[in-house]
């Protein structure tokens, strides 16, 4: 089976998660979807880059050691990714053991081939970017990132870096697609065609880093140590011959970055495995910025979005459709929350979504739930085909934003044919015939659209499977989607509606009241130490009481929450919990449960919570165990 193996950049520690990982995260995990549902072994590979000067100073800032500092922070993206549904295949930190043993062995590799040398750098230094400067004064901006730079003075290895201008301008040429978009590759052919300096791949005035082995005053340059975790996250330099056979099965990968790391990627990164003697890249794949009010989001510039209130208020789903629709890949784009609910109101819950629930509706009360059997309409055929080659066509290119619109035509087709034909008008004898052929159409619309939307729309595009009453799911091959291939006596499953339609201005100030209180959450801290205590005055505040479930029932697009109802004695509540993926919520009602009964009311995703359930987090995973009473304890006692 061919193989397919794409790596995000690894992500640099010094802030949680915002919207512009979460978009390279987003296409990753979209064009891995894509590429199994081609017939191709897929993967991705994602982590966190944990070294450097500018987590050394934000620890210190902290108060906590490098290490607990990476720790909390890598976790905060590890968790993200989880709650985004992201299915990736690897997750590598660059302070691993498996990490420093292979960024020793390539350095080692260097050495041996002739490529390092010892020497001195001064000048001026980018803490922000991590980058050596090489020109101008310190205190001048950095050309990157525009903070002012600091003189640096201290003895290096070098990276013969100069020794490969040819050879770099040889693949480039060679491979016109090695760097895409087109503007990238112009970009990085003038910075090699204006001739390659050595470049310093160690640091002696920090220490948080991996030492150079023999030479441990030196720890490996941050930019050098990163990049290696395309390798090491799949097996390099372990002596298990399964790690072994697993990277050299999925190496060369395709790199996908940001615009402003093109460099490090297409010129450092080439020259290292060149000198290595390592197979290069398949390619790299640059995107553009997310632009917030019209400027790169960044912790620094204070304008970041976090992807958390989104997808608790609208859904992952409705995040995933949005970046890779309202974007042209390759590009910067412009975030609004409010363009955002708009083409969420307008693509989904009108369009889709009504789509879906108009036609099941009309198969359950024109047909009983049988999906008619027969002859489709030739043209919306057509119209499907048409859509699914396009989407083939524009994903392969990285064109997500044309390969969607391709399906919206096929939607938007489907809605002016059930509007030409009136089914609702064909219940009679004579339109029996028609009804069927309308009604048979509609369904293989939805089934098609279904196949071609689930890398984007994963959720949704199994919630539509199973309203479809189908087996398995939608992620079916693309390339051999047969348009009426449904068995004969095929039913209906339940319904629901796919996307709610939002209340514009309501869900807006939602968002603004979630992004405020994710930007309170604390930034990493030292652990309180163990002895620390509390007054028994401030364990009275909380009001624990004993609660009965009355009734339970999951939450739309929110793969951990239930909503419960649930009798405290002198009232009932209705409480949010994150017990979804632990309990079923049919195995809920009539169970005793302790609730904190003082909390202050707040809404997840929407449904407003007054209290919560108290459970225990269990194993790595954290899976929660409710606590519980004796079954005879009565409604609304207090526990003491």
């Amino acid at each position: 089976m061919e193989t397919f193996f794409l790596t995000t950049p690894l992500y640099y520690v010094n802030a949680r998660p915002h919207l512009g990982h979460a978009y390279s995260t987003i296409v990753a995990d979209t064009m891995t979807r894509f590429q199994r549902q081609l017939g191709r072994e897929a993967a991705f590979l994602t982590g966190t880059d944990e070294h450097g000067q500018k987590i050394q100073r934000a620890a210190e800032a902290a108060g906590i050691s490098p290490q607990q500092f990476a720790d909390q922070v890598s976790a905060q993206f590890r968790q993200e990714w989880d709650r985004l549904g992201l299915d990736y295949s690897f997750y590598i930190r660059t302070t691993e053991p498996r990490h420093t043993a292979a960024v020793t062995e390539i350095f080692a590799r260097l050495q041996k081939n002739g490529y390092i040398y010892k020497g001195s750098y001064s000048g001026p230094y980018c803490v922000s970017c991590e980058l050596f400067i090489g020109e101008g004064q310190p205190g001048n901006p950095c050309p990157t990132c525009g903070k002012p730079t600091e003189l640096v003075t201290e003895e290096n290895y070098y990276f013969k870096l100069s020794a490969f201008s040819d050879r770099l301008l040889e693949l480039y040429r060679a491979q016109p697609d090695f760097i895409r978009p087109e503007s990238r590759r112009n970009e990085v052919l003038g910075f090699v065609e204006a001739g390659l300096k050595d470049v310093s791949i160690t640091r002696t005035s920090i220490h948080w880093g991996i030492p150079v082995p023999g030479d441990e005053k030196h720890v490996l340059y941050v930019w050098f140590d990163a990049l290696i975790g395309y390798l090491s996250g799949i097996g390099y330099g372990s002596p298990a011959a399964a790690d072994q056979q697993r990277w050299q099965k999925l190496w060369p990968a395709w790199h996908l970055v940001g615009k402003e790391i093109v460099r490090f990627h297409c010129v450092y990164w080439p020259a290292f495995l060149m000198a290595a003697e390592l197979p290069l890249p398949r390619g790299i794949i640059a995107h553009g910025w997310l632009l917030f009010d019209e400027q790169k989001m960044s912790k620094s510039v204070g304008n970041v979005l976090r992807p958390e209130p989104i997808r608790q208020v609208l859904g992952a789903d409705a995040l995933r459709y949005f970046l890779l629709r309202e974007i042209s890949f390759g590009q910067d784009g412009n975030f609004s929350t409010t363009a955002l609910v708009t083409r969420y109101n307008a693509d989904l819950a009108n369009g889709w979504g009504n789509l879906a629930s108009r036609t099941l509706a009309m198969i359950a009360k024109y047909r009983d739930g049988a999906v008619p059997e027969g002859e489709s309409d030739a043209a919306m055929r057509e119209l499907a085909g048409q859509a699914r080659r396009t989407l083939i066509a524009e994903f392969e290119g990285w064109q997500f934003s044309r390969g969607l619109e391709a399906v919206w035509q096929l939607i938007a087709g489907m809605d002016r044919y059930l509007a030409e034909q009136r089914p609702w008008t064909l219940d009679n004898d004579a339109g029996r015939a028609q009804l069927d052929r309308v009604l048979r159409t509609a369904y293989l619309a939805l089934r098609c659209s279904a196949v071609l939307l689930a890398p984007v729309l994963p959720e949704s595009a199994r919630a539509l499977w199973a309203q479809l009453g189908l087996p398995a799911g939608p992620e079916q091959n693309i390339e051999h989607l047969h348009w009426d291939d449904v068995a004969p006596g095929q039913r209906i499953g339940v319904t629901a509606a796919l996307f709610p339609r939002l209340e514009k201005e309501k869900t807006l100030e939602e968002l603004k009241r979630l992004e405020v209180m994710e930007e309170q959450l604390p930034a990493p801290a030292a652990k309180p130490a163990a002895d620390v205590h509390i007054a028994i005055d401030d364990f009275a505040k909380v009001d624990l009481r004993v609660g009965e479930v009355l009734t339970a029932e999951r939450i739309k697009g929110a793969d951990k929450l239930l909503k419960l109802t649930v009798d405290i004695g002198s009232e009932v509540r209705q409480i949010v919990a994150g017990i979804a993926l632990a309990y079923e919520p049919e195995t809920l009602p009539g169970r005793k449960v302790i609730i904190v009964a003082n909390l202050a009311p707040r809404k997840l995703r929407g449904v407003e919570s007054n209290g919560m359930i108290v459970a225990a987090s269990v194993g790595d995973a954290g899976a929660p165990v409710l606590v519980s009473v004796p079954s005879d304890t009565p409604n609304g006692a207090r526990l003491r």
